[in-house]
């Protein structure tokens, strides 16, 4: 049991927890504008893709990871045009991101390096217990909040996903709004992508995602559309993976637990929270509704 709550759970729980606190964020500034994003864990998987890339061309990791930072941004661009100028299905375009995301990113990996994987890269220095990518999540918490709820933009970027119509009455440009959300949240959920790729790795991997983006907006959710109460969500999901590592294999009362049911455990609690703070959580009141200009 000491091994559960030590200083190394502790660290482990902070490094798994970080994209799922980068993605989740990206989510909160996205729905919270009133446009659905189920397009992280694609974005996720090329921005760990491009940290990869760009580390691998340019020599400079930081320099992969801004260009995972970019082509995030450039997907969820793509995103937004669909959902907000052309009113497309806003689950139907995310969902599609993710199947291009699922055989693109193979397809690209194994045009440049041969394989379902790519060659070892350089990764992002560590920055005493951690790496860089750890602080920088944490930090955007704060920032986040700040901008959500402490600024002007904030205000209006969150009536925008309030009542829409509401905003463009004081002049609120509702298309220009939601698009910076989205796009700020495909910045984040490339920076996620990144962590995983270049971070505490270095290289890409098939699946190495591992559907980290659909927690990440099941941590938004149970957070209540908030970046602290998503932060504090995300780390019960980057605890549990630590606990379904370190319980690999143990037995409990004498009957070992299977590996395939702590392998899963993440998406069970990942479930079980949403079942629980899905019945008393309430979303922006727009969300997931396309806005034509001039609607009252």
């Amino acid at each position: 049991m000491g091994s559960i709550f030590s200083l190394e759970t502790l660290e482990a729980t902070f490094r798994m927890a970080t994209p799922l606190i980068l993605a989740a964020l990206g989510g909160c500034f996205s729905e919270r504008a009133g446009v659905t994003n189920i397009a992280l864990e694609g974005i996720m998987a090329f921005g760990a893709l491009a940290a990869v890339i760009g580390s691998y061309v340019t020599g400079n990791a930081w320099l992969g990871f801004l260009i995972a930072a970019m082509i995030g941004g450039l997907l969820a661009y793509i995103h937004a045009m669909l959902s907000v100028d052309m009113k497309a299905d806003q689950v139907i375009s995310g969902t599609a991101l993710n199947m291009l995301a699922a055989g693109g990113t193979i397809y690209v990996c194994r045009v440049l390096f041969g394989s379902m994987e790519s060659d070892t890269v350089k990764r992002l220095p560590i920055w005493g217990a951690y790496e860089p990518t750890v602080y920088i999540a944490f930090f955007m918490v704060l920032l986040s909040w700040l901008i959500l709820y402490k600024t002007p933009f904030g205000l209006r970027l969150r009536t925008v996903g309030e009542h829409p119509a509401a905003a463009d009455t004081v002049g609120v440009d509702v298309y220009k709004m939601r698009y910076v959300a989205v796009i700020i949240s495909g910045i984040l959920a490339g920076l996620a992508g990144a962590h995983m790729s270049i971070g505490v790795s270095d290289a890409f991997s098939k699946g190495m995602i591992a559907g980290r983006g659909f927690i990440a907006l099941a941590a938004m959710i149970a957070g209540g559309w908030h970046p602290i109460g998503a932060c504090i969500a995300a780390l019960l999901f980057g605890f549990f993976q630590k606990l379904s590592l370190t319980l690999n294999g143990v037995a409990f009362l004498g009957v070992a637990i299977p590996s395939q049911f702590m392998n899963v455990l993440p998406y069970i609690i990942t479930i079980v929270v949403l079942a629980v703070a899905g019945t008393n959580s309430v979303g922006p009141r727009a969300n997931g509704i396309p806005y034509e200009k001039g609607e009252r």
